[in-house]
């Protein structure tokens, strides 16, 4: 009888930084060869720098809890523990959600909209590709542990 894997049945050529980094590519991309007629005030620039920033303190946060937990942050690897404390409290991918902030941000710190439309691409492309193999496996893991933290923790806010 084969071992059964322990780890979420996400693609190996799947890694979530490379995804929101494409879909930030592609924003500027498509402001290069589609551009919108009109660009972010000032204003608008500084609030895209900021959701940057709080997006990159998501990610930090995450790694906080994970190093506390002693488990892997690493999406195609085996988890020891369930972590819900800390920023898991109130999203349970803040890593993921960092990374939106940051295709919505970048892109409109640079005067750009094209991460406004981009987000729901990446959301839905994440929650297909990542999101949804990691809840089953964290589910078929942890069982009525990680039901219960998902019934009272929203996936994405």
């Amino acid at each position: 009888m084969a071992k059964e894997q322990d780890h979420p049945d996400i693609s190996p050529m799947v890694h979530p930084p490379i995804v929101a980094l494409m879909f930030i590519v592609i924003a500027y991309f498509l402001a290069r060869f589609a551009p919108i007629p009109f660009g972010a005030p000032p204003l608008l620039r500084y609030i895209g720098l900021g959701m940057t920033f709080i997006g990159f303190l998501l990610g930090i946060g995450a790694f906080i809890e994970f190093r506390k937990a002693r488990t892997t942050l690493n999406p195609h690897g085996s988890v020891k523990q369930l972590v819900t404390a800390g920023i898991y409290r109130f999203t349970r991918n803040p890593i993921y959600l960092g990374f939106l902030l940051m295709v919505i941000g970048l892109p409109l710190n640079s005067g750009l909209y094209w991460g406004f439309l981009m987000a729901p691409l990446y959301m839905i492309t994440m929650t297909r590709l990542v999101i949804e193999r990691e809840e089953a496996y964290l589910e078929k893991k942890f069982k009525g542990q990680y039901t219960s933290y998902k019934s009272s923790v929203r996936r994405w806010l």
